[in-house]
């Protein structure tokens, strides 16, 4: 594997596990709601999620990860459109969707 891809992956790994960390075991949304700090910092982790992605896809577009293009739209649009994120669905990505990909990632680094 490409050492830039290898790095990128890293960096998607460490994000993940960063919005693991800044959530408690039990999660509740009403309490991610209220929490400005914790939102920020899960979207700031998402961001850097969605760029390592896209990079990935244009260094070498043969490599598999799921939702590949969501994610980086996802990214494209807390960016650019982040007076339009929604809280619900940030929660739903962190909730439902991390998990995949922290399998994908762990797998493609032979974790």
């Amino acid at each position: 594997m490409q050492k830039e891809i290898q790095t990128w992956l890293e960096d998607i790994k460490q994000s993940i596990e960063e919005i693991d960390s800044f959530l408690p075991e039990t999660r509740h949304f009403f309490e991610f709601q209220k929490d400005l700090k914790t939102r920020k910092a899960v979207e700031r982790n998402i961001e850097i999620i969605g760029e390592a992605v896209n990079r990935i896809l244009q260094f070498d577009p043969e490599i598999q990860i799921s939702h590949a293009r969501k994610i980086v739209d996802t990214r494209n649009r807390i960016i650019h459109g982040y007076d339009s994120v929604s809280e619900d669905i940030i929660w739903a990505i962190v909730t439902r969707d991390l998990g995949q990909l922290q399998k994908e990632i762990n797998s493609l680094l032979n974790y």
